[in-house]
């Protein structure tokens, strides 16, 4: 509603209401925000005035961001919107984040963007009281944008080598490394791995200069702890093919078309993530190979989806509820210190992995 006179137009103000009743300008506005400390009569004729002008009240954005607190968490990542949605593990994360965002009364805005100069717009606009990252590692530009916000943040990956960022994650070379032991305790000696991305803007076979130069260090860890265990077993790391996916399912359909081309097929498939073995899954099974008795396969992450799908898929299961919960008391009750912490995982095995055939 637009106050009109003389030619000119603009929005009604409190002063103006304030005005037309007769009263002062604080008298007004704790009609609005305090009623009960103003006397009957006053408030009846602030009413009037307010709804003769067309007048609503105060925008409830400028009150929270006066009080300094708007008890919302914005969920960030670099990723266009869809990723919320799209991919499992995300998917779980928001679930456990809202769970404790709703025992708290706290609302959420996801905040992403296709490109970095809408990421930038949308980190610094969002009426939030801090950030919790997805997908942050390596110098991320989004670590960048939302510390120029100078609201407190939390990352979901340890893989940040800034030890000023807080950050929630989990040991990935110890979960890698049982994922990759359970298949060698089942007899499986021939091995490819489906990996996350190591550098932005990559994917194919990765060589070891690619692996020491890795920019995401949680997928260098993961590499790591598969190949720690995998050699205690006697098994030849360097021939092991690993195919750096983009963590969807076109780059995970390319990477299984190269790793079944070569001579030696693998009998057993370590994925850095749910979703690919999923996707893998799905794939071997449309090319008339059985999961597991052909080839084994296990995840990591344990959304929900993996216990779903048909066979039911061995993972390296995270605590997702434990991290989502964590991460938003992190916002919630920021006290000003760098929050650091490693949780454990556990492997459930389930009946996509089974004994390599003699």
């Amino acid at each position: 509603m637009a106050l009109r006179g003389k030619g000119n137009t603009r929005p009604i103000r409190l002063a103006d209401i304030a005005k037309a009743a007769g009263v002062s300008h604080g008298t007004a506005s704790n009609v609005f925000s305090r009623p009960e400390i103003v006397r009957e009569e006053v408030r009846e004729r602030v009413k009037a005035a307010a709804e003769a002008m067309g007048y609503a009240g105060p925008d409830p954005k400028g009150r929270l961001l006066r009080a300094g607190k708007v008890n919302a968490i914005g969920v960030a990542t670099s990723e266009p919107l869809a990723y919320f949605f799209d991919d499992p593990y995300a998917r779980a994360m928001m679930a456990s984040i809202s769970t404790a965002c709703d025992a708290t009364g706290a609302g959420i805005a996801l905040v992403s963007a296709g490109n970095e100069e809408k990421l930038a717009w949308n980190i610094q606009s969002a009426l939030v009281d801090g950030f919790i990252l997805f997908c942050i590692e390596g110098g991320s530009r989004l670590v960048e944008l939302t510390r120029e916000r100078k609201l407190p943040f939390v990352a979901l990956e340890l893989g940040f080598e800034d030890d000023t960022v807080s950050a929630i994650g989990v040991d990935n070379v110890a979960g890698a490394r049982m994922a990759a032991r359970h298949l060698a305790e089942l007899g499986h000696r021939r091995f490819a791995v489906l990996s996350l991305q190591f550098a932005d803007n990559s994917t194919g076979l990765v060589s070891p200069e690619q692996v020491e130069a890795a920019v995401y260090t949680g997928t260098r860890d993961r590499l790591a702890g598969y190949f720690e265990a995998l050699s205690r077993f006697g098994v030849d790391i360097a021939k092991v093919p690993v195919y750096e996916t983009e963590n969807d399912e076109a780059s995970t359909r390319a990477g299984l078309e190269t790793i079944f081309a070569g001579s030696e097929k693998p009998t057993a498939i370590l994925a850095m993530s749910d979703r690919m073995a999923i996707i893998a899954i799905e794939w071997l099974q449309a090319h008339g190979l059985t999961v597991p008795d052909d080839v084994s396969i296990v995840g990591f992450d344990g959304v929900p989806d993996a216990a779903l799908c048909e066979p039911a898929l061995t993972t390296v299961a995270q605590p997702i509820a434990e991290i989502g919960r964590r991460a938003t008391r992190a916002i919630l009750d920021f006290d000003g210190r760098v929050l650091r912490e490693t949780l454990d995982v556990e492997l459930v095995v389930r009946a996509s992995s089974g004994p390599a055939r003699a």
